[in-house]
């Protein structure tokens, strides 16, 4: 899973838990200004010397969809954006009684901070976000079972004549000083807890042609990969499908077990930090993520065999480019040298995770 949180920066110390609609300290002012405290050296992933963006969205400014949405602010590449996002249920999902087919408006599943209009942005173009730090806005965070969703019950794609599980809300206090979050069961009886390693499950641009995707979907745009690499310390490269990008994220996940297989990680508002770069004249097909150690590819699809295919494929081609091997040496390298994960088997599209560590790249055969 994400390595553990990276702690808050300068300008985020101020920031409390609170069970309200909480405003990170260092967003109290909008608009753009200089950068006021260092990045980590160990979690920069860009230059943090350029113009900086502190902007805590209105509820009435969030969005729920990737594309169809204009643009809420406009940003020069290189901005530092400090920000903080909604959790997947609107905000009004807090206790163990709270169930979200009762007090979710339909279509407010994960809202979106955003978008994003980043100057200069044009189709063919790549985003690079640097993902500075990510931390947990409130004092709690949620969880849920939605009858007809998930990897283990009958659902509308996969239909059964079983009965289904009553529709279950679980909350997780949030404990920053021992880094876990802690829940109980349904009866009370029983306890447990899991590490905080918090990551954004949205993250995406518009995507091509003018088209409308739910906050549900993932996708070659990104969108709702819930992807626990999408973490602070690394980067995630979106290519531009329509002009300015229009990037939006949200969808804070303070921990999630590989396969999300109930539909719910421990969902909770989120303190972001990010630094949004652009690349011009290249085109990132699918959603790359990328650190020191690794490179990642995030495929989505159905079946899932078809999202595992997607990955690897880029995989393939992505070694083939650093370093000019053939097509069928390159298919070999990845075959034997990548680490494959079912990030999530419970959305419209299914994502898989591609890794290939940038250690065992091939090098020049002795004569």
């Amino acid at each position: 899973m994400a390595d553990a949180p990276i702690g808050l920066l300068g300008v985020l110390a101020a920031c409390r838990l609170d069970e309200q609609h909480p405003a990170p300290a260092a967003a109290a002012d909008s608009g753009s200004t200089a950068a006021t405290a260092p990045v980590p050296a160990a979690t920069a992933a860009a230059t943090t010397t350029g113009p900086v963006l502190r902007w805590v969205p209105k509820h009435d400014e969030l969005v729920y969809t990737f594309g169809g949405a204009s643009a809420r602010q406009r940003i020069q590449p290189g901005t530092r954006i400090i920000t903080w996002t909604e959790d997947c249920f609107d905000g009004v999902v807090k206790t163990a009684a709270d169930l979200p087919s009762k007090v979710m408006p339909a279509g407010h599943d994960n809202p979106q901070t955003g978008p994003f209009w980043i100057e200069g942005a044009e189709p063919g173009d790549t985003l690079a976000v640097h993902i500075l730090s990510l931390t947990p806005a409130r004092s709690y965070g949620v969880s849920s079972f939605s009858p007809g969703f998930g990897a283990l019950v009958g659902t509308d794609r996969t239909a059964m004549l079983g009965p289904d599980f009553p529709e279950t809300t679980w909350r997780y206090d949030v404990d920053t000083k021992r880094n876990v979050a802690r829940t109980t069961s349904t009866t009370g009886k029983l306890a447990w807890e899991v590490p905080l390693a918090p990551f954004l499950g949205c993250l995406g641009v518009a995507p091509a042609g003018g088209e409308v995707r739910t906050t549900i979907a993932p996708g070659t745009f990104g969108g709702n990969m819930d992807c626990w690499e999408v973490r602070a310390g690394n980067t995630v490269y979106l290519g531009v499908n329509m002009p300015g990008g229009l990037l939006s994220f949200g969808d804070g996940h303070y921990e999630m077990g590989e396969g999300e297989i109930m539909g719910a990680a421990v969902e909770g508002a989120m303190n972001v930090d990010v630094v949004v770069d652009l690349v011009k004249g290249k085109h990132a097909a699918i959603p790359r993520i990328e650190n020191a150690d690794d490179v990642m590819f995030v495929g989505a699809g159905r079946p899932l065999e078809d999202a595992a295919r997607v990955a690897f494929k880029a995989a393939v081609g992505w070694v083939r480019e650093q370093t000019g091997l053939g097509d069928v040496d390159a298919y070999q390298f990845v075959s034997q040298n990548t680490k494959a994960s079912i990030i999530q088997i419970v959305d419209t599209e299914y994502t898989v995770l591609v890794k290939v560590a940038k250690s065992r790249m091939p090098v020049r055969a002795s004569a």
